[in-house]
């Protein structure tokens, strides 16, 4: 067995190839996207086809496994994003290894309508209504594709009524999300982060970045923080997951739960310590007795397509990541690639990463 060699499965494995590098893990790496500066990363990758448009698959995944296990021996898996629609596949890879994180029936609990609904109810945690099927009065109520993760499948409840859609009651307040990691027995709250949409036709919430730290009164954050706790103590989460909240003023309502490491790690990245090896220990039961500093104000975002294209070739500015090769065609809204900022305060990361994000565009969508 190669002592530091881990299988990372995400729709995008970067950001925690990225992590794993640098705790002093080799990442060997299955995603959607096989982006450039992640191939720099990885000791071994494939990329699973059609990702994007079919998600994960048992076949195309056991493929991919004797692809990047061909010549190393990992120490097991670690799953990011693409798993919360199809849990059993989680249970289908532990035949190939050690899951390090959580597991198929944490993932159903917390990603099924019902079984979320009766986990916040037991926490005594306020969280929007839901309802199994379309209210006949849809007004102030979102559609929601269970098992849905990035924002784009939420639309107004009016447009839609289907089997694997549930409904959810619109509420007011801000999103803020809590990323922690657990031990299967409690939780270390990293850090709260505030996030935006970005919206485009028929896919009004679709996500658009996040900001770190979120703005909260103390009070606030440590009934977040409370919160975190209390789940955290029913249900036995594994390593680095996330909570999103909404905040309205002195409340708050718990909309959903990650069980996984996913859109924010770039900005809790801290300099003295690896989320991914944070990540690792807590899995294994220990759990670090604090959450790393950070400093500053750090952003990330999402640059989406504008119309349908082929990347052209160009020089990438060092604020961007999840780099697509040249010639990769990105479809009108598909993800083009991650953009970053960092300053000193909120509103001018904020102006410098929409700067960022419109320079971005108009570098690659000028040269088609």
């Amino acid at each position: 067995m190669d002592s530091k060699a881990v299988v990372i499965i995400a729709a995008s494995g970067r950001a925690l190839a990225a992590s794993a590098r640098r705790g002093g893990y080799l990442p060997l790496v299955i995603d959607w996207f096989g982006d450039s500066d992640m191939l720099a990363l990885c000791a071994a990758h494939a990329c699973l086809a059609d990702g994007l448009a079919r998600g994960m698959t048992a076949g195309t995944l056991d493929a991919a496994m004797a692809v990047v296990t061909k010549s190393y021996q990992p120490l097991g898996i670690v799953c990011g994003t693409g798993f919360e629609d199809r849990p059993e596949l989680l249970e289908h890879l532990a035949h190939h290894g050690r899951i390090f994180g959580c597991g198929a029936d944490t993932v159903r609990r917390v990603k099924d309508p019902a079984a979320f609904a009766a986990l916040c109810r037991d926490c005594a945690l306020p969280h929007p209504e839901i309802s199994r099927a379309r209210p006949s009065d849809a007004t102030g109520w979102l559609a929601k594709r269970k098992g849905g993760a990035g924002g784009s499948h939420v639309v107004a409840a009016a447009t839609r009524d289907a089997t694997n859609f549930y409904y959810q009651r619109l509420v007011p307040g801000e999103p803020v999300s809590a990323l922690f990691l657990a031990n299967g027995k409690r939780a270390l709250v990293l850090g709260f982060s505030s996030q935006w949409a970005s919206p485009a036709p028929h896919q009004p919430f679709r996500y658009g970045g996040a900001i770190r730290p979120a703005l909260l009164p103390k009070n606030i954050s440590n009934l977040l923080e409370d919160a975190v706790q209390k789940i955290a103590r029913a249900i036995p989460f594994l390593g680095v997951c996330s909570a999103d909240f909404l905040v309205d003023g002195d409340d708050f309502r718990l909309l959903e739960i990650n069980p996984r490491p996913g859109a924010t790690l770039d900005i809790f990245e801290a300099p003295q310590k690896s989320l991914f090896a944070l990540h690792m220990a807590a899995c294994a039961g220990e759990l670090a007795a604090e959450a790393p500093s950070l400093a500053g104000v750090d952003a990330t975002a999402i640059a989406y397509g504008k119309h349908d294209m082929h990347v052209p070739a160009f020089d990438w500015a060092e604020w961007t990541a999840d780099r697509p090769h040249a010639g990769t065609m990105v479809r009108q809204g598909e993800p083009l690639c991650t953009v970053r900022a960092a300053a000193t305060g909120h509103a001018e990361t904020r102006a410098l990463i929409e700067q960022r994000l419109e320079t971005i565009l108009a570098r690659t969508h000028a040269r088609i």
